[in-house]
């Protein structure tokens, strides 16, 4: 493994993490978290757990991605500000 990449995804798995907790916007912390999800994807993967890396890409980023951003979709707000 080279530690550089490592760092770099680690450092960029953190960052989204705390962004997807400060934002306010559901749709845009939905794409963060969606960011989030293929950054775990690309650290699994460089681990060599493709395996993991394929589950987490296809569940994660995909299909948890799709059903929050439909969610968000069917909602509507109680008070129109």
């Amino acid at each position: 493994m080279i530690w550089q990449i490592d760092l770099l995804l680690l450092t960029l798995v953190v960052v989204c993490g705390v962004t997807t907790i400060v934002l306010k916007d559901l749709l845009a912390a939905t794409l963060v978290f969606s960011v989030y999800s293929f950054l775990m994807c690309l650290l699994w993967a460089e681990m060599g757990a493709v395996d993991v890396a394929f589950t987490e890409a296809t569940v994660g980023a995909g299909v948890s991605t799709m059903l929050f951003i439909a969610t968000i979709l069917r909602t509507t707000r109680r008070s129109k500000d």
